[in-house]
């Protein structure tokens, strides 16, 4: 576990991933700079809710600033002096990038590579960076290990966060920056994203809605719950590997529908469900191994899919105040 009293800057920190690895960050004691655009994919709102709980934090300090920008961001590198670096702000969404293709070579690609550089010039210790498990994409063989050969993305999202694994391995390579690349397997949770399946299912069962099954329920995959998924970054942010990419899952793959069903149950309420053929992109599969993980970073999930959805649909209750 990372020591206190380190300054850590955590990009995309209002986000859903960054809300929880920033809390954890400083409930150790770590001096913690987000950087945040509080962008409009989804309902400020909520990022701005989660940055209010971060705020009151006094070793916290939050910039609405847009790492597209590089001259805004190195005046963030001249005030602070920043030891490390989690990197977590991306554009994501599958269903997205097929409206919205060129933000994505912006808000990743062009992002991580403004960050890349300045954490060589400012001679970053750690760099830690947010990859998917949409990587792996067409590749049929599970669990997926870091070392398959990546050639099948499947998605402009999957390729972006691609890109940036490489960009990473240069700047480790060129010019010995640290480098550990995480690769988060559908994180869910209190806190999370509207345009999740948790998020937008719950949503809809709790007011008497249909909602869309796509790939008629077919789909399996590893979710992990997100206070695993931040154990797991601040793990890594307190060792320093030459240049490592890692999985962080769960290790054991649901059914789409067992995952609606557990839903329900927590709501209390069967849902209509309208069966609908798979999204462009999106992939099926997906399941971790996480032997490396545990081997580099001790990492451990804790949290099961029953207690991890319990968990989100009592935040959800009491965050939108339903009582029923």
């Amino acid at each position: 576990m990372i020591k206190n009293n380190c300054t850590i800057l955590v990009t995309g920190g209002a986000g859903f991933i960054g809300y929880h690895v920033a809390k954890k960050l400083l409930d150790l004691g770590n001096r913690v700079i987000i950087v945040d655009n509080f962008n409009n994919y989804y309902n400020p709102k909520l990022k701005k809710d989660r940055a209010k709980r971060l705020a009151i934090y006094p070793n916290c300090k939050i910039y609405r600033t847009d790492i597209r920008d590089i001259e805004e961001m190195r005046k963030v590198f001249l005030v602070n002096k920043i030891d490390k670096i989690i990197h977590l702000a991306a554009q994501a969404g599958v269903r997205y990038s097929l409206k919205n293709p060129l933000f994505y070579g912006t808000n990743n690609v062009q992002a991580t590579l403004n960050l890349l550089d300045l954490a060589k010039q400012y001679r970053i210790k750690n760099f830690v960076l947010a990859s998917s498990s949409s990587v792996y994409g067409k590749l049929e063989e599970f669990p997926s290990q870091e070392d398959f050969n990546l050639k099948t993305p499947t998605s402009l999202y999957a390729a972006s966060k691609q890109a940036c694994e490489l960009m990473a391995h240069v700047y480790n390579h060129l010019y010995g920056l640290k480098i550990t690349v995480l690769r988060f397997f559908n994180a869910y949770g209190p806190w999370g994203r509207p345009d999740s399946a948790l998020y937008i299912f719950t949503d809809k069962i709790s007011k008497g809605e249909p909602i869309e099954v796509y790939n008629f329920g077919k789909a399996e995959k590893d979710f992990t719950y997100v206070d695993d998924i931040a154990n797991g970054v601040v793990l890594a942010v307190g060792k320093e590997h030459d240049y490592e990419i890692i999985n962080l899952g769960n290790d054991r793959p649901i059914h789409l529908m067992r995952y609606i069903e557990l839903i329900e149950n927590e709501l209390g309420r069967k849902v209509e469900k309208k069966m609908m053929p798979a999204i462009p992109g999106d992939v099926q599969k997906s399941c971790a191994d996480i032997t490396k993980a545990r081997e580099l970073l001790g990492y451990e999930p804790r949290v099961g899919i029953e207690e991890g959805i319990k968990r989100f649909v009592e935040w959800y209750k009491s965050y939108h105040k339903i009582k029923y």
